[in-house]
């Protein structure tokens, strides 16, 4: 049985002064720390560069047994692991990519209990050789840590099914434990509105959780919104743009792998020195592009969105959306890598102008991610006359290749239950239609078009409305 840990908070802090070298804790981390070292439940919501991670690592350095951290992505598991080992601290990592001799050796530590984190995606937690380590009875798990816990709500129904399983985690793992045994859970984001709030505490089964919110508001963070009046123009504004910026470190996020090679052609034609980076890349291929543009060999990098989570650049200085994202937690992620040093930093996103006629790009982006989602909903309902009453996860996906996808959508909109993390029970009434995320990108369009300020108009669709209320940055296009 795992107790709640003791240490006097005289011990916590010296701990932390002598890992990361800081003199004391940027509120709300202490709290945090606190919170999770007694062993509650936790969602933490803060900006991008407040220091989330220390919040969960240190009280996982400092209590015997396991924290797992959940994680979307192997770059920002191997950044987070990577400056642990240099600190020499027990922090391991397991996916897909890795090498089968370094899983091996993994996988051992996990056994004798040698690790302290371990980062890995939903889709390994819940793998056979994984699973099965962690429901041994002696192996202590303290902690399930969900980090940047918006992909639970962006991805969990059609990319990756596995994030909607994970409410089922905690209350297997203690099946497996002696009793008495507490397993805590805390999810942590830089943006989640009010909805994705309900959504995340609601699918990972939070039990009272204290709830930290700090608004996503920077003010060194100057935000415009420009319009492109043709793909020619389009291009001609981000050439200026950069040419205005001489040795600047930058992004330029683009929707598509296609978008990101193109437009790194074309700037290498001019004779800029860039890469292109999407989640087609090869491990080796991502590293180093991060590795160039992290030692400033790359001064900006033409990316889609899987570039940016955990990848830690303070003196990145601008961020342009050469195509808008389709969700504005998309658009506060992404505009959070630039100014993480407190210096003035700007954002810069392009549209068409609104009638479509002169350049129909985004209206055809929306349209087709429009079409994408309900086409995925579509298959889902056809599915469910043909899916057993009740069954195991990786029998059904084995019959029907898009059930997972299926599954997870049921579950989100109140028809499945989940037994345990692989067996799940449909229930034909549905409960409630879930807002799905092609409403999601109304609001997106919004922003876009808002006369208001835009910090102003961000504060009230993330749920500050009293700090939103006669606020104005004075910084952004609008306020200006």
């Amino acid at each position: 049985m795992n107790q709640p840990v003791t240490t006097s908070w005289q011990d916590v802090r010296k701990a932390f002064q002598k890992i990361w070298g800081y003199e004391d804790f940027r509120s709300p981390q202490g709290e945090i720390i606190g919170s999770l070292l007694g062993q509650k439940d936790a969602l933490i919501i803060m900006p991008t560069g407040g220091g989330k991670s220390i919040c969960f690592q240190l009280p996982a350095l400092l209590q015997t047994g396991l924290t797992l951290v959940i994680s979307p992505l192997v770059a920002l598991m191997e950044n987070q692991v990577e400056e642990l080992r240099q600190r020499h601290l027990s922090a391991a990592l397991l996916h897909s990519e890795l090498p089968s001799s370094q899983r091996r050796t993994t996988l051992q530590a996990l056994e004798r209990q040698q690790l302290r984190l371990l980062y890995l995606s939903p889709e390994t937690l819940l793998s056979p050789p994984v699973w099965e380590r962690l429901c041994q009875p002696q192996l202590q798990i303290n902690a399930l840590i969900l980090d940047e816990a918006h992909c639970l709500v962006q991805w969990g129904e059609t990319f990756r099914p596995a994030y909607r399983r994970l409410g089922a985690v905690r209350t297997a793992l203690l099946k497996s434990k002696p009793p008495g045994t507490k397993i805590s859970i805390a999810a942590f984001t830089a943006t989640a509105d009010p909805l994705a709030q309900n959504i995340i505490q609601t699918v990972l089964q939070l039990q009272k959780p204290e709830i930290f919110r700090l608004n996503p508001y920077r003010a060194n963070l100057h935000l415009s919104v420009r319009i492109a009046w043709t793909p020619r123009s389009r291009k001609q504004q981000i050439l200026k743009f950069i040419k205005d910026r001489p040795q600047q470190a930058g992004l330029i996020y683009v929707r598509t792998r296609r978008d990101s090679e193109d437009l790194v052609a074309w700037l290498a034609q001019i004779g800029y020195a860039t890469a292109s980076y999407h989640a087609g890349l090869g491990g080796t291929e991502r590293r180093a592009v991060e590795a160039g543009w992290l030692s400033g060999e790359v001064p900006f990098v033409v990316c889609t969105c899987a570039f940016g989570m955990g990848i830690n650049k303070p003196d990145c200085r601008w961020v342009i959306h050469f195509h808008a994202p389709h969700l504005l937690s998309e658009y506060v992620q992404e505009i959070g890598r630039a100014g993480r040093d407190g210096k003035p930093a700007e954002a810069l996103t392009l549209i068409s102008e609104p009638t479509g006629w002169l350049d129909s790009g985004d209206k055809q982006r929306q349209q087709f991610f429009a079409d994408k989602m309900r086409s995925q909903l579509q298959t889902a309902q056809q599915l469910v006359k043909k899916l057993p009453k009740q069954g195991e996860v990786n029998a059904v996906t084995r019959q029907f290749p898009d059930a997972a996808i299926a599954l997870a959508l049921l579950h989100s909109s109140g028809q499945l239950n989940w037994l345990d993390p692989f067996h799940y029970s449909i229930n034909s009434k549905v409960q409630k239609q879930p807002p799905t995320q092609l409403q999601a990108t109304k609001q997106i369009q919004q922003y876009l078009t808002t006369k208001q300020c835009r910090w102003q108009f961000l504060l009230n669709a993330f749920g500050f409305t009293q700090e939103a209320a006669n606020w104005r940055c004075g910084h952004c296009d609008n306020c200006r």
